[in-house]
């Protein structure tokens, strides 16, 4: 392979695991992870998720919901009425998302007493 094309290579490499990382970390955002479990149901407005996701406040619920939009992982519906209704709803993406944080949540329950444990033992030799 030609200096070139590695550097090519390389660079889509590394733009590919950047990207990788964003979504991660929108996916470890606490607010991002609750609104799509409130989202599995169906669609809510923001006031509904507000309720919902309390303690949030308007301005972290309104950026999770901006990540998760643009990410594709829900959408954003505007109805015309007076006054106007926007809906959110999950896409098919943040559904199969969805599925796979129950199964992290799963192992999390199942692997709560061996984490706590490993933690206790950590700490002890330190």
């Amino acid at each position: 392979m030609t200096n070139v094309a590695s550097e090519k290579v390389f660079e889509e490499t590394a733009e590919s695991c950047g990207l990788i990382r964003d979504v991660l970390a929108l996916i470890g955002e606490k607010w991002s992870v609750i609104v799509l479990d409130q989202l599995r149901d169906g669609p809510l407005r923001f006031n509904e998720l507000r309720r919902a996701a309390a303690p949030v406040t308007q301005r972290m619920l309104s950026g999770s919901l901006r990540g998760l939009e643009r990410d594709g992982l829900i959408t954003r519906t505007v109805y015309p009425t007076v006054p106007p209704k926007v809906e959110y709803e999950l896409t098919e993406a943040g559904r199969a998302l969805n599925s796979l944080v129950y199964g992290v949540a799963g192992w999390a329950d199942r692997y709560l007493p061996t984490v706590t444990a490993s933690r206790t033992s950590y700490q002890e030799t330190r």
